[in-house]
């Protein structure tokens, strides 16, 4: 019996071709499909697929998801994140393997009403 195997991983998102201009432009994330409510992107092997938020689905101030790149620049990285619409969400860490940051994604959110 074969065993399981990854698909994608899924994002929800209030504006799905935003989100989607965001990883191509800013990461380089190739773009496979991408409509008003559904994309799929892929770098290397990962499948990322991003899902207009239904309109009753709400998103506090917090992490759907967890997402770590690897990047040969992070300062120029950064730069091209910002001016795509992310915050930082503090100072970029000097860890033992190499700086560390956390982006939020702020425009991906719906406001709580």
């Amino acid at each position: 019996m074969a065993a399981a195997s990854f698909r994608w991983i899924l994002q929800l998102h209030k504006d799905v071709p935003k989100a989607a201009r965001f990883y191509s432009e800013g990461l380089d994330f190739t773009v496979n499909v991408c409509t008003l409510r559904w994309a799929e992107l892929q770098s290397g092997p990962l499948k990322l697929a991003l899902m207009q938020s239904p309109s009753d689905h709400v998103t506090q101030k917090g992490y759907s998801s967890l997402l770590s790149f690897t990047v040969t620049d992070i300062n120029s990285s950064v730069t091209k994140l910002m001016a795509l619409g992310a915050e930082l969400d503090g100072p970029i860490k000097y860890e033992i393997h190499g700086k560390v940051l956390t982006i939020d994604l702020c425009f991906c959110c719906q406001a709580i009403p």
